[in-house]
Formats: C-alpha cells, structure tokens, sequence
C-alpha cells in the first residue's frame, strides 16, 4: 500500500446531503416541454435541507440537458456537483459551467444507471489530462470508484481531489430475501472510507441509497456527503420532494448522532 498522508482532512460539523435531480428532467423528458423543471427541483431540495446539488449529463443526454447545467449554476447558491464522463466533450461544456465540482464516472450509453466505479486503475492518460484540466480551472475533481484500496490509491496518483464510494452492491445485497452479504459489504466500505481519509482524500459516497439503506453509511465518520437522487425523485410521487428531502435528512442526521455512553 503506498505511504500514507499524515495530515487529515478537517470533517464538516454535519454530514452533507447532495440531491441529484436527474429523474425530475427523465420525467420532463419523457413529455417534452418545460415541466416539471429541475431548476425548480433544484431550488424545493435546497429550501427542505440539500447541501448542494447533482446533474448528470449524459452522452445521450436522456434526462439532464446542456441548458439545464447553465440553468442551475445560475439559479442555485449551494454548489452545484458535475457529474459526467471523463470524455473531451463533457470537459469542454465543464469549463463553460464552472461547477464547485465534476464527479467522473464510468458511462456506457446502453445501461440504464452507473452500474460501477470508474476503472482508475486501468485507465489511460487521457484521464490524468482531463483532471488536469479541470483542476487547473479551480474545479474540485471527483472519481466514482468501487470501495478497493487499490482503486483509492490510484485516484490519489491521478490527482483526484475526493472519492465518491459505490454503495450500489450494499444497496442491493440489502434487498436480496438471503442478505448475508451486506455485512461484509459494509466491512469494505468502512474500510475504504478510512484508507481514503489517510490517503488525503475528501470521501463521499452514493447509489442507491434510501431511508432504509442510509443509517449505516452515514454513521460511518469518515463519510462527509451523500449524493441520493432516483429514490428521492421516486418517494416524491408519494410524498412531495419537500418533505422526502427533509426526512432523508432527518435519517441522517440521527444516525450521525453520537452514540450514549
């Protein structure tokens, strides 16, 4: 394992909560026309408690679109978190919005979601030079990865300055009738959460996190964001984004508070 920083990171006081609004443009999209609109979204998700705000632009741009990025880095005064592909095209419309953030994930344009975290490991020089290209822009850059040492060691070479820890595979252990797996799931992302802080990291962590699935990713101290998106634009059909927004913070919360001795 390579050398380890030896000086922490300052955690936030609370844990943050990054909405992701992607499926309120899926919806809008699915229609045509203006409604429902993700600034909107954007601007309800702030007021019940979002610390900052996430859009994925798509190749295909099936939900998010490329007016919807200037719109919302117009519109909101939380940060506004760019997650993209690590490709020439999505850089280029980057450095135009000029976002606090771009999380670089993995993107094939036949899956339904990110089905994974960014290769890395294997991955080309191209990525270091889009990193590169985005730091020196004065834009935070973060990598999507799998909960593997490996893989944070690697971001740390290619200049990552935050880690986003895949909980997609503890999300859906958790639903399977035989759950037995999602302890050791846990284990990993633990784990990882703690070697991407002594390596210098900012860690986040995302996918398929709801009400049920959040408490034990949040207790984790080295986490300092969420990023929840479909199961809070899905809970809204029944409940209003406000008051999903403000219970999911709420989970939070509570299970951040420290345990009673």
């Amino acid at each position: 394992m390579a050398a380890v920083v030896t000086q922490h990171l300052q955690r936030p006081a609370a844990l943050r909560l990054g909405v992701n609004i992607d499926h309120v443009a899926t919806v809008r999209n699915a229609r045509g026309g203006p409604h429902p609109d993700p600034v909107r979204a954007a601007l309800l998700a702030i007021a019940a408690g979002a610390d900052g705000i996430t859009a994925h632009l798509r190749e295909d741009r099936r939900h998010i679109r490329d007016a919807d990025m200037a719109a919302l880095k117009a519109a909101i005064s939380r940060p506004l978190n760019f997650e993209m592909a690590a490709t020439d095209e999505m850089v280029a419309i980057a450095l135009g919005v000029r976002p606090n953030a771009c999380c670089l994930v993995p993107e094939r344009r036949e899956e339904r979601t990110t089905e994974g975290g960014l290769d890395v490991i294997g991955a080309s020089a191209a990525l270091d030079e889009r990193i590169a290209q985005l730091k020196a822009a004065g834009i935070r850059v973060s990598l999507f990865v799998e909960p593997d040492p490996a893989a944070l060691e690697a971001a740390v070479k290619r200049g990552a300055d935050i880690v986003e820890l895949h909980t997609g595979r503890y999300c859906d252990l958790s639903l399977e009738k035989d759950n037995s797996g999602v302890a050791r799931e846990l284990v990993r992302i633990r784990e990882a959460a703690r070697i991407a802080e002594q390596l210098g990291l900012e860690v986040h962590a995302g996918h398929g996190l709801a009400f049920a699935t959040v408490p034990a990713i949040a207790v984790i101290p080295e986490i300092v964001e969420l990023n929840i998106g479909h199961f809070l634009v899905g809970e809204a059909i029944f409940s209003g984004l406000d008051s999903a927004i403000r219970r999911m913070r709420a989970v939070m919360d509570e299970a951040r508070l420290p345990v009673a001795t």
